[in-house]
């Protein structure tokens, strides 16, 4: 796309300075070049501008899941004291809800809008500004935040490498330069993620496969539980670990953000299988890895730990490795942030709310590297943003089946009372009263930072 169009994150189509409006004569259609930032915010996509296969998502998800996250991950498993066997069960069990993150991405080829906008058939114009301010902004920032907590660390042991103490200064350059190279990428926006995440794939795909080989030549796969978990002790930690996995893909509820600039005819069953299979084998397999490490090596300090079983000359490689995964896994994040921003209400370039989001959890992230056990605080947080994603995708999932994944973008982009999606007084009472329920339920199981009734009974 070539048009020097601004954002419009609230301006009606019928309004002359909306990109749809009837004043804009139709362009032929356009790739836009990789070198262009986006220009598009949450407003509709017109069919002709969009391009592109449902296979070209593969590689935008699978460069999101070949990540140290998922191998830290599948070692806790085993920490947890699930066998080999189980947490590889686990791993599988809990990366299945990647096909939820596949059939939320059908809406964005439907509406030609990114998932923050479609919510608005749920939950109304006014509701939908609650729900982004929440699941979508606070939880995405905190996940990135997270993430690059994980990055730093990585950074860290990488300047070590190259001879640079890390001090509190140094530390907060690295952390500083790992946000400006995942916003560069954000702000550049989808037409950068589409070029740039297939060779991010193959090099992280590349390096984990060294990885893979030094775990399963330095494995045991006959090893096991010195004390096997059964009964209530065993679906303790599986359940948990089904919540921890699970919390991956469900907190993509923003899926369609990728898939909107691809054509209204292009198929569902692609779009739906093509993000699944993404997501989904990438984080087995490297999950799987994770839960194979723990038979040979101590996983609770899993960086350190695989340096004894790696080759010297690799470690460097492999600690760039898990900075650049996590960067395309935040610059997604960050992407989808910057949308939620707009969708809130304020009215901000979808450029500048990116960097608004980066600045935030530049913040949050020097707090989270002054936790003491990191492991720990990640465990916690994941298993409790399923209370508020999950309830929130099972109530997305399902609108699209009911409407058969019928979606109209333009009336979605029309904010003004009375408005197709107004409602009343700007909120649907179904969506509401689904999400607050679900929320409950799910808050009444939790047994993390605190323990809800439900889980307390056993």
């Amino acid at each position: 796309m070539t048009s020097t169009l601004p954002d419009h994150p609230h301006t009606s189509p019928d309004h002359p300075d909306h990109p749809d409006h009837p004043a804009h004569p139709a362009a032929p259609p356009q790739r836009e070049p990789g070198g262009r930032v986006e220009v598009h915010g949450i407003d509709h996509i017109p069919e002709t501008e969009r391009r592109g296969r449902a296979r070209e998502l593969f590689p935008v998800w699978a460069a999101a899941s070949v990540n140290y996250l998922n191998l830290v991950v599948g070692g806790a498993l085993v920490l947890s004291g699930l066998g080999l066997w189980q947490a590889f069960a686990v791993v599988v069990l809990g990366n299945l809800f990647w096909l939820g993150t596949g059939l939320l991405a059908v809406s964005g080829p439907a509406a030609g809008a990114p998932s923050e906008v479609i919510t608005r058939a749920m939950y109304g114009i006014r509701g939908n500004r609650l729900n982004n301010a929440v699941t979508g902004w606070m939880i995405s920032v905190c996940y990135f935040a997270l993430n690059l907590a994980a990055a730093a660390v990585a950074a860290f042991s990488l300047a070590e490498e190259a001879g640079i103490t890390p001090t509190t200064p140094i530390k907060i350059a690295i952390v500083i330069v790992i946000v400006v190279l995942t916003l560069t990428i954000s702000v550049y926006g989808h037409a950068l993620i589409v070029r740039l995440y297939l060779p991010i794939t193959l090099a992280l795909t590349a390096a984990f496969a060294v990885v893979g080989y030094a775990i399963v030549t330095h494995a045991d796969p006959g090893w096991t539980q010195p004390e096997p978990l059964t009964g209530g002790r065993l679906w303790a930690p599986v359940l948990a670990g089904v919540t921890l996995i699970a919390s991956g893909p469900l907190s993509y509820t923003t899926s369609a953000d990728f898939s909107r600039y691809l054509p209204a005819t292009t198929a569902p069953r692609a779009v739906l299988g093509w993000t699944a299979l993404g997501g989904f084998l990438p984080s087995v397999v490297v999950g799987g890895l994770g839960v194979l490490g723990a038979t040979a090596v101590d996983m609770t300090d899993p960086q350190a730990a695989l340096r004894q079983i790696l080759p010297g000359w690799f470690n460097p490689v492999f600690l760039l490795s898990l900075v650049v995964g996590t960067i395309a896994v935040n610059a997604l994040t960050a992407y989808s942030a910057g949308l939620a921003l707009q969708a809130v209400g304020i009215r901000i370039r979808r450029t500048r709310s990116v960097l608004l989001d980066g600045a935030v959890a530049v913040s949050l992230t020097l707090y989270a590297l002054l936790v003491s056990n990191f492991l720990d605080t990640v465990s916690n947080v994941l298993q409790l943003t399923v209370v508020l994603l999950g309830p929130s995708t099972a109530v997305y999932a399902t609108d699209i089946l009911l409407r058969r994944n019928r979606y109209d973008g333009r009336a979605l982009g029309d904010e003004r009372p009375g408005s197709p999606f107004w409602y009343r007084a700007g909120v649907n009472p179904a969506g509401a009263i689904a999400l607050t329920g679900g929320v409950t339920a799910a808050a009444l199981g939790v047994d993390t930072l605190y323990t809800g009734p439900l889980a307390g009974v056993s």
